[in-house]
């Protein structure tokens, strides 16, 4: 019986090895979906569809971003989770991801378990930013003005559970101020509202600021980085103004569903990280306050393990409360 079964096994292992060559070759046959987790506008956006339109150039295929708000992302993230493993869909996903299990009760994804890390695609810092109306030059002048008027100042971010969200409440915590958050589907939807007057100030990552401060619309005040950004080295770090515990960027990566054959996964790292070593693609996202990165699945991996334990640490010191 043995003897029998030995050619089946043999000829088994080797149409797998061939299946196996041959699937990057004809990947990808039809266009492939990104998913961004917010609304148009906002920074995820911007970077997605900067690498998208290059992307499916080299991939002879186009990759059509699919905008997915709601829930801080989790709308967007679950689709994903839920989607094909086949190479297909993919979702951009900013360190926000692992936040999301320990704000929102009915998270049915994993931040690591549930998604196969492709590349890290760009980091930013985040930046707080008044409107032109709010009397504050700087962070500690903005800080007397929230003293002086608890609880009336109001800070945008891209919705809650975001580290926008959780940069903003730290600032408060170890500002000792009193202001109020409001979510919002994206930052796009936060810049519009924050150039509007709707709100006081923001917590947004730096590229979605940027255009509209040297616009005059808006003030940047400090970035959340434990550096400069090289986009705005005329901007102090919050570390110093005085809150020297808060050191936050934002890394957006790429992300397909668990279980995506390794070889798509090894394929779409290898195109994406030629596409963000173009000088073009390096010049637009850096001109949009972005600094290029790229990296191998096992540094993403690592990357989002060590922001759950990160943050989930924060979000309990901070005693923030599931919706």
């Amino acid at each position: 019986m043995l003897t029998k079964l030995i050619p089946m096994i043999t000829a088994a292992i080797l149409a797998a090895l061939v299946l196996g060559s041959a699937y990057p070759q004809s990947y990808p046959s039809r266009p492939i979906r990104l998913v961004v987790p917010f609304a148009p506008g906002g920074g995820n956006d911007v970077v997605s569809r900067v690498v998208a339109e290059r992307l499916g150039a080299a991939l002879g295929q186009q990759v059509v971003v699919d905008n997915r708000p709601g829930a801080g992302g989790t709308i967007g993230f679950d689709a994903v989770a839920r989607a094909s493993a086949d190479g297909y869909t993919l979702v951009s996903a900013g360190d926000g991801i692992t936040v999301l299990p320990s704000l929102y009760r009915k998270v049915s994804f994993d931040p690591v378990k549930s998604f196969a890390p492709v590349i890290l695609m760009s980091s930013q810092p985040y930046v707080l930013a008044v409107h032109a109306s709010v009397p504050a030059a700087g962070f500690k002048e903005f800080v007397a003005l929230a003293r002086a008027k608890p609880g009336t100042l109001t800070f945008a971010t891209p919705g809650t559970g975001t580290l926008q969200h959780l940069s903003g409440e730290l600032i408060k915590k170890l500002g000792g101020i009193d202001i109020i958050h409001v979510p919002y589907k994206g930052g796009g939807p936060a810049i519009v509202d924050l150039t509007g007057g709707q709100v006081s100030a923001a917590v947004l990552g730096s590229s979605v600021v940027i255009p509209h401060a040297r616009a005059g619309k808006v003030r940047i005040l400090a970035v959340t980085s434990g550096v400069r950004s090289a986009a705005l080295p005329n901007v102090p770090t919050l570390a110093e103004s005085g809150l020297s515990e808060i050191d936050v960027y934002q890394s957006l990566s790429l992300l397909a569903p668990a279980s995506t054959p390794r070889a798509i996964i090894a394929r779409l790292n290898g195109e994406a990280t030629k596409v963000l070593m173009q000088p073009a693609t390096r010049e637009r996202l850096e001109a949009a306050g972005f600094e290029p990165r790229t990296g191998s699945p096992k540094e993403v991996e690592a990357l989002l393990r060590d922001g759950r334990a990160r943050w989930s640490k924060l979000i309990k010191e901070l005693g923030l409360k599931p919706e």
